[in-house]
């Protein structure tokens, strides 16, 4: 069985969208970690935004390195109610998400990795489909857009399994679920 693991670029304040915002915390050591858990991953899940913004910057860095031909060549699945055609070596899930998704990771492998996608994770927490939720969470407060949990979602626990401190002050914090709250 397969793990799925979300990584979520996150600011102190909560936001996830358009994460341009990271940029100025970016570097050698942040690049290694993102590194090292793509090349453990064998397939991208992500939602329409994120995917077509992924396609569009991806495909045009080439085959510079084994991360960026590992991120070019996987399969990525797309969780999208208006999308029907796809680029860049990827599918759309049909039909149910929650179901689609729990059948990828009963397969054996590599671990199934999310990135960004907060609809798509939000929707998958609910269903206890994340194994993993590692924040890289950003020294900066955006002060507007889209929060990663918006009011409404099920309360729902998490464990602390590690950290990482890079040293421009992003930090990840790896969370496993935990028991249900209430």
């Amino acid at each position: 069985m397969s793990k799925l693991v979300a990584v979520v670029y996150i600011s102190i304040d909560g936001v996830v969208e358009n994460p341009a915002w990271t940029a100025p915390y970016w570097n050698d050591d942040h690049g290694k970690f993102q590194h090292g858990q793509l090349m453990l991953s064998r397939a991208l899940l992500l939602g329409r935004r994120t995917y077509e913004g992924m396609s569009q910057a991806w495909p045009k860095m080439g085959s510079a390195d084994q991360g960026t031909v590992k991120m070019n060549t996987m399969p990525k699945y797309v969780a999208s109610a208006t999308l029907t055609e796809t680029t860049w070596n990827a599918q759309v899930i049909e039909g149910d998400v929650a179901e689609a998704v729990a059948k990828l990771k009963a397969a054996d492998g590599e671990d199934l990795l999310l990135y960004g996608s907060g609809e798509l994770l939000n929707h998958l927490i609910a269903h206890d489909l994340v194994d993993e939720l590692k924040l890289f969470v950003h020294p900066v407060i955006v002060g507007t857009g889209q929060r990663l949990f918006a009011d409404g979602a099920a309360p729902k626990s998490w464990t602390l399994a590690g950290t990482h401190t890079f040293s421009s002050g992003a930090i990840v914090l790896d969370y496993r679920p935990a028991e249900r709250l209430g």
